[in-house]
């Protein structure tokens, strides 16, 4: 099981080229495509909700993300650390996250790095109640519950 009392390893550069490939991504399809690059958007016009001339472009976008996590794992497996123990917890929490991505019109990726870049109230609003959350989650996990 994932350890929670110790955390990641920080690495500053991976992270802040990480955070800068993502948006270069976002701000390429935007720019060269004019689409913003919210996963549960695309996702969601890719499973039935955009119409069928635009589908393909959303398809090479997700086969995109799959393609590269699974190039990582088998060129650095470590990357990803150990698999998980609970996958029944893990499955859980991913339904919870796809609801919360439909009930928020948006994912944090959509909201945080693509609606504030493009001065989105909406965006601005979920993402201050997206930090908001974590912030208090930490507060309550460590602080009454630890």
């Amino acid at each position: 099981m994932l350890d929670i009392a110790s955390p990641p390893e920080f690495t500053p550069l991976a992270s802040t080229l990480g955070g800068m490939m993502i948006g270069a991504a976002a701000a390429l399809l935007l720019a060269f495509n004019g689409r913003i690059a919210g996963i549960s958007g695309i996702v969601g016009g890719l499973l039935g909700g955009a119409p069928r001339s635009d589908r393909s472009w959303r398809a090479m976008f997700v086969a995109g993300l799959l393609g590269g996590g699974l190039l990582l794992g088998w060129w650095w497996p470590a990357a990803f650390g150990p698999a998980p123990d609970a996958w029944l917890r893990l499955v859980a929490g991913g339904l919870c996250v796809g609801l919360g991505t439909r009930l928020g019109s948006g994912c944090t990726s959509g909201h945080g790095v693509c609606g504030i870049s493009r001065l989105s109230p909406r965006s601005l609003a979920a993402t201050a109640t997206f930090m908001a959350c974590g912030f208090l989650t930490v507060f309550v996990v460590d602080h009454l519950l630890g």
